[in-house]
């Protein structure tokens, strides 16, 4: 706990699942709220940003992950397709390979550099067709891609085979102890931001593992059972991953945040003998390690039900703003949208300063 920081008063006021997840991942308020949680984002999220401003790595590593997906709520929007996040699948699964990260069999470099450039030339023909910008996404897309299958650094990055069987172990051998570590190699190598949303688990984890704790969530699922059941499977990865950065000198590189879209009802509910909690974005917290961030401290209280917040009351445009700066991303710097019209990456949050 030393190093760690946890925040308390976080809120919003999303309440269903897609919207809250687009305030914390945009730091854009959806302007309708959508109760049946399929909204898609109009803005890209913080992943799409990064990706956008560091642009493609020489190597082609990507510079956003989606460990063991993307998030699924958030699109690129106005910044293109290529800025999607990079999905690499289950890393726990046995004899774990990045799809598409090898060459097809037969292929060798030099036919690889030939298919390279008929491609380019069969885009000369298009481009008085090109209205919106599209081809230009391809381009960057299949440049990375080209990049990535060429590249020893890539291949070596993904590769858990690497790590000793005492790493892997430590970290845990489901999906997400080895996301946590399959982050940490990415982050390592150069990457800019990696999401983890294990909530599709494999590898000897229950088949039910989300966070959404709604008594009547699935026929005698109960909150104490479920929060046992994620301990034995959360605690050790990120204590992994935290230790982890430590030891290799990287916690002022690598920032760890774990958070949800929102917090939980403070009164419990019941249904068919079972207890749980419903959505509840108006008091949430959030765990921050690394990234030169002061461990070992809360910040911001709520009442004693944890209803509201009573000190220091923040919300995920602080979060993000705080993400930013370790990135050294300015959060004022805007993109053009579809209509160029200027769009700032955020219209409002500061710095938590408590984590400096």
């Amino acid at each position: 706990m030393n190093r760690l920081a946890i925040v308390r008063s976080l809120h919003h006021e999303m309440s269903s699942h897609n919207d809250g997840s687009i305030e914390l991942l945009t730091g854009k308020t959806p302007l309708v709220a959508d109760p049946t949680s399929t909204a898609k984002s109009d803005h890209p999220d913080l992943g799409m940003v990064v990706s956008r401003l560091r642009g493609v790595r020489g190597d082609g590593l990507p510079q956003y992950v989606g460990i063991p997906t993307q998030p699924f709520m958030t699109q690129p929007a106005y910044l293109g397709l290529s800025h999607k996040a990079f999905v690499t699948g289950d890393p726990s699964v046995e004899n774990f390979a990045v799809p598409n990260l090898s060459l097809a069999a037969g292929t060798d470099g030099t036919r690889l550099d030939e298919r390279r450039v008929l491609v380019q030339q069969f885009d000369r023909f298009q481009r008085n067709l090109d209205q919106n910008g599209s081809l230009e996404g391809m381009d960057q897309f299949r440049s990375a891609a080209f990049s990535m299958l060429t590249s020893p650094a890539v291949r070596d990055a993904f590769d858990l085979n690497q790590e000793t069987a005492e790493s892997r172990d430590r970290y845990g051998r489901h999906l997400w102890g080895q996301s946590c570590l399959l982050a940490r190699r990415l982050a390592e190598a150069g990457a800019g931001v990696i999401t983890i949303d294990a909530l599709a688990p494999k590898s000897g984890m229950p088949l039910y593992f989300s966070w959404d704790d709604h008594a009547n969530a699935q026929p005698g699922w109960d909150l104490t059972t479920g929060m046992k059941l994620r301990a034995q499977y959360m605690d050790p990865a990120i204590s992994a991953l935290v230790d982890d950065i430590h030891a290799r000198g990287l916690d002022r590189q690598i920032m760890v945040v774990a958070v949800g879209e929102f917090g939980r009802t403070p009164k419990l509910s019941q249904a068919n003998g079972c207890i749980g909690r419903d959505h509840w974005p108006s008091a949430m917290s959030a765990l921050i390690a690394g990234g030169g961030v002061r461990g070992g401290q809360v910040i911001g209280a709520t009442t004693s039900k944890a209803e509201y917040p009573t000190e220091r009351p923040l919300k995920p445009q602080d979060l993000l703003a705080t993400i930013y700066r370790h990135l050294q991303i300015d959060p004022n710097h805007a993109f053009s949208d579809f209509a160029g019209r200027p769009i700032s990456i955020l219209t409002n949050g500061t710095p938590i300063r408590e984590l400096t």
